[in-house]
């Protein structure tokens, strides 16, 4: 059974997390009145700070609005494209080939150890023979 230390599930878990926020898109909306920012949303819609378009509608003579809205989009991966073994140069395919080969060439089986002794059981020490006889390593 193999066990992966926790740096490893750590990095696991990094890279998937990578994965996910690459393919991910954003929108993100910026709200200025003058140049000052006001309000910055990700996911919906900022709030303005002009009151609303009631107030343009009653005015008859229109003007210029000082505030400006920005909206920012960042577009994730929309199109996985999946290359095929054969679409590759022949170069790239021996080069891969040989790689392929020489990596799984390395986790070759080790074949099972025979041990005889594996099913015997030592007799049951009554006296310790090394007290009674006096000897001793030093």
């Amino acid at each position: 059974m193999v066990k992966y230390s926790n740096t490893h599930k750590v990095f696991a878990f990094a890279l998937s997390f990578l994965i996910l926020i690459s393919s991910l898109s954003l929108s993100i909306e910026k709200h200025f009145c003058g140049d000052t920012l006001v309000d910055v949303s990700i996911f919906t819609e900022a709030d303005t700070c002009c009151g609303g378009d009631a107030k343009a509608s009653e005015v008859s003579i229109v003007k210029k609005s000082c505030c400006k809205n920005e909206v920012d989009v960042i577009d994730g991966l929309s199109v996985i494209t999946i290359n095929s073994f054969e679409d590759l140069d022949i170069t790239q395919q021996h080069i891969l080939f040989a790689f392929s080969f020489s990596y799984l060439s390395l986790f070759e089986d080790i074949p099972k150890a025979i041990i005889p002794h594996k099913e015997y059981s030592p007799p049951k020490l009554i006296k310790d023979i090394h007290v009674l006889d006096e000897t001793f390593l030093i």
